[in-house]
């Protein structure tokens, strides 16, 4: 008996030892040909970012002689320092920073109710409305503006934080992205907490948006993203200088309506800071957003 159990342990032993696939020289050619053609695409991809952090630190006159070279001859903090200590940067930065976090916030609490409510409620006219969120998204931004102006100024919203933030806290695409969500979670995870005399709120809160955390960083990302680059609302919605944010300031440098001459350390100073905390945010969820399946998964 011993004897047939050694045997069927030498027999299966070599299929279960894993065999190293080798590559052939032909493949091994193509794979870093490969490698080559990806580093070099990489390379062309970032190089105007490279570009754009080293001017930054070079002197007016560099920047203006050699615009192209990764290494300051005269390495100066003077574009930063005139941004922050002689300008309304850190203004504009203020202000982009509350209207983000808002409608971040506001976003995706109100696109998840949004979405929740498409995927699990049954009322009259959901498919219409859902229909119409579709084909919201369909309609290019700056077929709005004007209608968005008229709208705010008969609210009287223009020239205020509320008249930045409130229109832009739903998003068609993140109520489309929740309820697709929503849908892949099995609906039996939701029956015990009815059982229990939960309401509806409360399963969706308490159970069905803890589930959906890979969905809603990628909501928080894009909502991010999306407010902090946001150009053509903030230019319909305000006019006070001291509701400028970083994208309408970063867009006056560029149009050299705060300075003379080319000024190209300060404006790609200013355009470097404004890329860091988008960067920072995607780098630190880049994992989670990348899985967005597996809350459903798990469920």
């Amino acid at each position: 008996m011993s004897v047939t159990t050694d045997a069927a342990v030498e027999v299966r032993s070599p299929a279960a030892t894993p065999q190293r696939h080798r590559l052939s020289p032909r493949d091994r050619l193509n794979q870093t040909a490969l490698y080559v053609l990806l580093a070099a695409l990489a390379l062309i991809y970032i190089y105007p970012f490279l570009v754009q952090v080293a001017t930054s630190f070079k002197t007016e006159q560099e920047a203006a002689s050699d615009p192209i070279s990764l290494i300051p001859q005269t390495f100066t903090f003077a574009a930063y320092e005139r941004l922050f200590l002689h300008s309304d940067f850190p203004l504009w930065f203020a202000n982009s920073a509350i209207v983000t976090i808002c409608v971040t916030l506001g976003r995706v609490f109100f696109v998840s109710l949004a979405g929740y409510a498409l995927a699990r409620l049954r009322f009259r006219g959901r498919s219409v409305v859902f229909a119409l969120v579709v084909g919201v998204m369909a309609v290019p931004a700056v077929v709005l503006l004007i209608p968005k102006f008229l709208v705010l100024r008969q609210l009287g919203l223009y020239d205020s934080y509320a008249g930045m933030i409130l229109p832009l806290l739903v998003d068609a695409a993140g109520v489309f992205i929740m309820k697709n969500f929503f849908e892949s979670i099995p609906a039996s995870v939701e029956e015990q907490a009815r059982i229990d005399g939960a309401g509806t709120f409360r399963v969706f809160w308490s159970v069905v948006l803890p589930m959906a955390r890979p969905a809603l960083i990628t909501i928080v990302i894009l909502s991010f993203q999306g407010s902090w680059n946001e150009l053509s609302h903030f230019i319909v919605s305000t006019q006070s200088p001291g509701l400028t944010t970083l994208t309408k300031g970063v867009a006056s440098l560029a149009s050299g309506q705060l300075s003379q001459g080319t000024q190209y350390p300060l404006k790609l100073a200013a355009a470097a800071i404004m890329t860091i905390p988008v960067a920072v945010l995607f780098f630190i969820f880049q994992r989670r957003i990348m899985n967005t399946s597996e809350g459903a998964v798990k469920g």
